[in-house]
C-alpha cells in the first residue's frame, strides 16, 4: 500500500508540470534563504562559540577603551587558580584600505601562544616568529585573502597608535578546529610598546585586556572574583569574565540585528508555506473526482488523505533538497567575499537540520487543510462534479 502512494504521489506531483516546476523553484530559494539567513546568525556567535571555558578576560572595569597597567600581570600570576596570563592590545592598523579590515593585535607571543592551543603553527615558523620583534602571525584564510607569504612585508597604517608599521610574516596558523578564526593579525606586542614610549611615552606600558589561563574552567567564577577584589579600589579597577562572555557582550551590542535576521528567516518559510499550501489546495480540487472514485472502489479515506499529503512532502523534499544542496556553495562564495566579517562561515549541522524541519513542515502544514477535505468528500459529490 505504501509502495503504491508513493508511486501515485509522485505521479501527481508532476502532473501540471509548470506548476510544479515554479512550486519546486519557490521551495529551493526559500530554504537556501533561511539555510543562509541561520548561517549568518551562527557566524555572528561563531567568536563565542569557539571560546574555551579555561580563560578569563580582565579589562579595565570602566570601559574597553580604557587600557591596564602592565604590572597587573604578577599580581594576576600569583592569584590562586590562574595557571597562565598573557595581554593583548588591540591595534586596529589599516592594510591599503579601510575595506580590508581584519583583526589585529599587539600580544606576547610566547604566553599568547601558550595559552591559545587551538592555533596550529609549524615550528620553524613559530620560531621564527618568536625571534623577530618585527614579525607577525597570520591566519590561513588571512594570507590566502591578500596572498601573502612567509617573509612578505606588509605595511599597516596606524589608527589608534598614528604612523605606518612594518611587520615581516613569519608564520601562518592553522585553526584546530572548523571554528577557529584564521583571519586574524598578531604581532609582538614589546614592539609596539617600543614605539608608544618613544613618541607619547604616558602611553606605554599598558595592555588593552590580560588573558587569564585558569587551572581549573570550573573556578571561572570564583576567580573572576579573587582577580577584580584584587585590583578594586585601585586606580585601574578591573572588570574579569570568561572569554565567552566577554565575546557576547560584542554579539550583545548588535543583537537587534541578529533578532531581525532570526525573524526574517520565519517570515521566509511563513511565505513559502502559504504558497506551498495554495498549490496543495489546487491540485486537491482538480482530483475531487479521482478522490471520489477511489472511495466508490472502496479505499478508505485515510488513503485519500495519505495520497494528499505524501504528494506535498515529495515536492517538498525535492524543491527542499535543492535547497539544502545549493547551501554549501551559496556559503562558500559568500564566505570568500564576506571573511574580513565573519571569519567562519560554514554551515553547521544544526542548519542542515533546521532546513530538514523547515521543509517537512512547510510540507505537512500545506497539506493539513487539502488532505482534510480530500477524506471527508462524499463519493455522490466527487462523481457529480465528473458529469
Amino acid at each position: 500500500m505504501l509502495e503504491l502512494v508513493l508511486r501515485m504521489a509522485f505521479k501527481n506531483c508532476l502532473r501540471h508540470r509548470l506548476r510544479a516546476l515554479l512550486t519546486l523553484a519557490g521551495l529551493m530559494v526559500a530554504i537556501l534563504a533561511f539555510g543562509l539567513l541561520r548561517t549568518v546568525v551562527a557566524a555572528w556567535y561563531s567568536g563565542a562559540d569557539a571560546a574555551s571555558d579555561k580563560r578569563l578576560i580582565t579589562r579595565n572595569a570602566t570601559s574597553l577603551v580604557f587600557s591596564l597597567p602592565i604590572a597587573y600581570g604578577e599580581r594576576l600570576r600569583a592569584i590562586e587558580g590562574v595557571s597562565r596570563v598573557s595581554w593583548a592590545n588591540w591595534f586596529g592598523g589599516i592594510y591599503i584600505e579601510e575595506k580590508n579590515f581584519f583583526a589585529n593585535f599587539a600580544v606576547d607571543p610566547p604566553s599568547y601562544l601558550a595559552l591559545y592551543p587551538e592555533f596550529l603553527i609549524a615550528d620553524e615558523q613559530r620560531s621564527a616568529f618568536l625571534r623577530d620583534r618585527q614579525g607577525a602571525l597570520v591566519g590561513r584564510k588571512l594570507a590566502a585573502r591578500h596572498g601573502w607569504k612567509i617573509g612578505d612585508t606588509v605595511t599597516l597604517r596606524g589608527t589608534i597608535f598614528p604612523g605606518n608599521w612594518n611587520f615581516v610574516i613569519r608564520g601562518i596558523y592553522q585553526g584546530r578546529d572548523r571554528n577557529t578564526d584564521e583571519n586574524q593579525f598578531f604581532f609582538h606586542w614589546h614592539y609596539l610598546n617600543e614605539r608608544v614610549r618613544a613618541v607619547v611615552p604616558r602611553r606605554a606600558d599598558n595592555v588593552g585586556v590580560f588573558i587569564v589561563g585558569l587551572r581549573d574552567g570550573g573556578d571561572a567564577a570564583l576567580v573572576s572574583e579573587r582577580i577584580d577584589a584584587q585590583f578594586r579600589n585601585s586606580l585601574a579597577e578591573t572588570l574579569s569574565e570568561t572569554e565567552k562572555a566577554f565575546q557576547l557582550g560584542f554579539v550583545a551590542q548588535t543583537e537587534t540585528i541578529v533578532l531581525a535576521i532570526q525573524l526574517v528567516s520565519f517570515v521566509v518559510i511563513l511565505i513559502i508555506m502559504a504558497v506551498m499550501a495554495n498549490t496543495m489546495a489546487m491540485a486537491a480540487r482538480e482530483r475531487t473526482a479521482e478522490y471520489a472514485t477511489l472511495k466508490a472502489l472502496g479505499f478508505a479515506p485515510a488513503l485519500v488523505g495519505w495520497l494528499v499529503l505524501a504528494e506535498s512532502l515529495a515536492l517538498c523534499a525535492m524543491g527542499g533538497g535543492l535547497g539544502i544542496l545549493l547551501t554549501f556553495p551559496a556559503c562558500r562564495a559568500i564566505g570568500e567575499q564576506l571573511g574580513n566579517i565573519f571569519p567562519v562561515f560554514d554551515v553547521a549541522t544544526a542548519t542542515l537540520w533546521q532546513q530538514t524541519a523547515a521543509a517537512a513542515l512547510i510540507g505537512l502544514v500545506a497539506a493539513a487543510v487539502p488532505a482534510w477535505r480530500a477524506m471527508r468528500i462524499r463519493v455522490v459529490d466527487g462523481l457529480r462534479a465528473v458529469a
